[in-house]
């Protein structure tokens, strides 16, 4: 065999390469489209395929994603909550000079990015759907994974079914999103809280939830027992600190500079 033929027959091409990339990528992507035809959302996202989900849809989704041979993602590794109250919305992007600087986070007309902790922000109106329920499965047969994203059709009480049924490990993950989010899972065997404490009052990972919390506990040992009592920090204003260069600090400081900041202290 000559060695052109020998060099031709082990060294890939680069169609070889391009067609192998696009079998890995494309697979998932195609076939799920394929099982689900009416779907237009399916597409990639951050190199993963995800698609959108109607909460009515949710359990026949997860149902055929499941136990479809030509899918199998039998496997579910995370699920979580998102809270798009504030998404888009940026206190400090301008795009252009204004004379406010931070104090314009101070003032109670700002409802993004308020940087006092006690009180809780006014989130603006959106055309979307605020909270979504975010699951990420796997398919080992395939070597796949898939995004579903499944959004709570009500804002003020978010609802999604519970895929426990389907997926037995989604039960902490459940009790996790209602416990940080408070997103309820309909059909949930046992939906209580799980990271905060049975008298928290609201859920953390909200926009609009106070940084200060809304009650405080500690245990009181003339009743002997855990109490709860509203929030003793002091209010106050979070402005970033801003650190400048300045040569007076500098271990090479003229001795006068140094003798000027003594007397002044």
């Amino acid at each position: 065999m000559s060695a052109e033929a020998t060099s031709t027959d082990t060294t890939p091409t680069e169609s070889t390469e391009t067609s192998v990339d696009a079998a890995v990528v494309d697979g998932p992507l195609e076939r799920l489209r394929a099982a689900f035809p009416d779907n237009e959302s399916i597409a990639h996202s951050i190199d993963l395929v995800t698609m959108e989900v109607e909460a009515c849809d949710l359990l026949a989704v997860a149902e055929k994603v499941k136990t479809d041979p030509a899918l199998s993602y039998r496997q579910m590794s995370d699920l979580c909550g998102v809270d798009y109250g504030t998404y888009g919305q940026g206190e400090w992007s301008t795009d252009s000079t204004v004379t406010g600087g931070y104090g314009r986070a101070v003032e109670s007309s700002s409802s993004i990015g308020r940087l006092i902790f006690d009180t809780a922000i006014d989130l603006p109106k959106r055309d979307r759907p605020r909270f979504v329920v975010v699951i990420h499965l796997l398919s080992i047969e395939h070597n796949a994974r898939l995004r579903i994203r499944c959004a709570a059709p009500d804002d003020e009480l978010p609802v999604v079914p519970s895929i426990t049924g389907i997926w037995n490990n989604a039960d902490w993950y459940e009790r996790e999103a209602f416990d940080l989010f408070g997103i309820l899972f309909d059909g949930h065997d046992d939906l209580r809280r799980i990271l905060t404490d049975y008298g928290f009052v609201g859920h953390p990972f909200r926009k609009d939830f106070p940084l200060i919390g809304n009650v405080e506990m500690r245990y009181d040992p003339v009743k002997g027992r855990v109490v709860y009592e509203p929030v003793s920090i002091e209010p106050r204003v979070l402005v970033p600190r801003v650190v400048r260069e300045d040569a007076r600090y500098q271990s090479g400081a003229a001795p006068d500079d140094k003798a000027r900041r003594e007397k002044d202290s």
